[in-house]
């Protein structure tokens, strides 16, 4: 389970570009928000990941590579970024499935999806902040910007 203060767990998935991301890729370059969410191609992580799109700006501003994971497969998320000109990196964590939303506790087992939850790791891989809400409600921008404040 990711705790507060503590390493972030490590991990490699593969983006919407087919390429292999490492967390420990970002240590000691940037600081890295990792956005959980259940769903490609579904009006609430769809809102919430234009939204985040949209205000961009704020993760670059402060240094934060912006990267959200959810269990869909890579195809589809190359579709989703495509069709919504997603530019941060869409990670797949279909396989083995939810290994890193679990180890995040993010992962819903009953339903086999991640849940909305935002880790915010700083440039030496500790966990810095983190918020959650359920499936069903947003998150709101505001959550955001006080966890890039404890960076």
């Amino acid at each position: 389970m990711a705790e507060l203060d503590k390493i972030a767990p490590d991990f490699t998935l593969t983006s919407h570009r087919g390429e292999h991301v490492a967390l420990s890729d970002f240590r000691g370059k940037s600081a890295v928000a990792l956005v959980f969410y259940p769903a490609a191609f579904t009006g609430r992580c769809t809102g919430e990941l234009c939204e985040l799109r949209d205000n961009l700006a704020m993760f670059e501003r402060d240094g934060v590579e912006l990267l959200a994971i959810s269990c869909d497969h890579p195809g589809s998320l190359a579709a989703f970024a495509e069709q919504e000109g997603y530019t941060f990196s869409l990670l797949s964590d279909f396989w083995p499935h939810g290994e890193v939303s679990r180890a995040y506790g993010a992962f819903i087992e009953e339903r086999g999806l991640a849940t909305r939850k935002t880790v915010l790791i700083d440039r030496d891989g500790v966990i810095r902040a983190q918020f959650e809400t359920s499936p069903g409600e947003a998150r709101d921008l505001g959550s955001y910007r006080d966890a890039l404040a404890r960076l």
